[in-house]
């Protein structure tokens, strides 16, 4: 059962996200407003900016509405992620991801309610067909008000206490975990209909890794004003949304740091737990800055060995077979992925061992490691267009 395949779309693998980070939010307010435990409202608002920009760069999904996928759409959401990052890795007292979040929350939570209850046709054939639809349209309904609910809240600070603002929040969560289900088993009934619009040839897995390097890139851009005393960071946020990253590899494509596998329930598991881990980190200060700090650190290591055998192993067998003449732009992959993983073993060397490569060079080495991350992707898509034209 837990080796069986994971039919889970990836508009559902968004929402789960989401909603577990409203959810677990909810449910941490109450032990921070009796003073048990810190809050870093930074790290909260960047990750769901994040989960904002992964709708729009992976979907064509707007708080506004669904648009076509396009290259202006997916640098937007890029930008957005950007915008993310630096709200959950620099604390500050910028009202701009309040702005942000309030805009996504409650004028577009009200627009696509509006659009849902005007647009008769699709209430009317939703109500018609009936059975899960019916279901859809309460899941639909509930998450739009606790969206416009949500906006007031970031709007207005002090209208509602904190326990009030958590039980809001688990609402929410629970709502959006609702809707995720309903789709999940539509889409599983209807699967031509999950495959959005698009003009733009982006796959997931080449999506996801733009994503990787831009954090990496941001990342190291940081750290060097940090590790100067410029600028304070939140380890713990970086930890946290470097996690949930992970999570939606696993969760999208079965992809994970040591390598890439079938996307099992397994995987499903961790992926989830990774997600857990990552929403909790975001959002409480240094609770699990140890552990994740461990845990990213033998990830990276192991990632990079296992990477690196691989590679050896393929050359190995190039040579004991039939000599032949290797293009170019596969010597530029292997040679890419080699300089990859030898970074990763060193961020991860970092990790383990603190104050054993100084903070000025971990920024070269992270933002290094996300150029030569979207210098792969340049490689990979060029490869694509390569089969394609075979093929043709």
């Amino acid at each position: 059962m837990l080796l069986k395949e994971a039919g889970l779309p990836l508009e559902v693998v968004i929402l789960i996200i989401g909603g577990m980070a409203l959810l677990i939010s909810g449910i941490l307010l109450f032990p921070v407003h009796y003073g048990f435990i810190p809050y870093y409202e930074n790290g909260l608002f960047g990750l769901l900016i994040i989960i904002f920009s992964l709708q729009m760069m992976m979907l064509g999904k707007t708080p506004f509405g669904d648009m076509s996928r396009s290259i202006p759409l997916f640098v937007t959401g890029v930008l957005i992620a950007v915008a993310g990052m630096v709200t959950s890795f620099i604390p500050s007292v910028s009202p701009f991801p309040r702005i942000l979040l309030f805009i996504s929350f409650g004028p577009g939570g009200l627009f696509l309610f509006l659009k849902m209850c005007l647009e008769k046709e699709r209430l009317r054939s939703w109500a018609a067909k009936g059975g899960i639809f019916w279901h859809l349209i309460h899941g639909c309904g509930l998450t739009y008000v606790f969206s416009m609910l949500t906006g007031v809240i970031l709007l207005q600070q002090g209208l509602f206490s904190t326990p009030v603002i958590g039980v809001i929040l688990c609402l929410f969560g629970m709502a959006i975990l609702y809707l995720s289900g309903v789709l999940w088993k539509i889409y599983g009934r209807y699967p031509v209909k999950i495959k959005p619009e698009s003009t733009i040839v982006i796959s997931t897995d080449q999506a996801m890794l733009i994503l990787m390097g831009v954090f990496m890139v941001i990342l190291g851009i940081l750290l060097v004003p940090v590790s100067l005393g410029l600028l304070p960071f939140s380890k713990s946020a970086q930890l946290g949304l470097l996690m949930v990253i992970f999570a939606f590899q696993m969760l999208a494509s079965g992809g994970t740091p040591i390598g890439a596998f079938p996307r099992s329930w397994l995987i499903i598991a961790f992926g989830l737990f990774f997600a857990a881990l990552g929403i909790v980190s975001c959002i409480i200060p240094d609770i699990l800055l140890s552990p994740l700090t461990i845990l990213v650190g033998v990830l990276n290591i192991a990632g990079g060995i296992i990477s690196i055998i691989k590679i050896g192993m393929q050359r190995l067998l190039q040579k004991e077979g039939i000599a032949l003449s290797i293009p170019p732009i596969l010597i530029h992959l292997s040679v890419t992925q080699l300089i990859l993983n030898l970074l990763g073993i060193m961020f991860g060397v970092s990790m383990l061992i603190p104050n054993l490569i100084h903070g000025l060079a971990i920024g070269v080495i992270l933002a290094a490691n996300g150029c030569v991350l979207l210098y792969l992707l340049s490689i990979l898509v060029k490869l694509d267009k390569m089969r394609a034209g075979m093929e043709k």
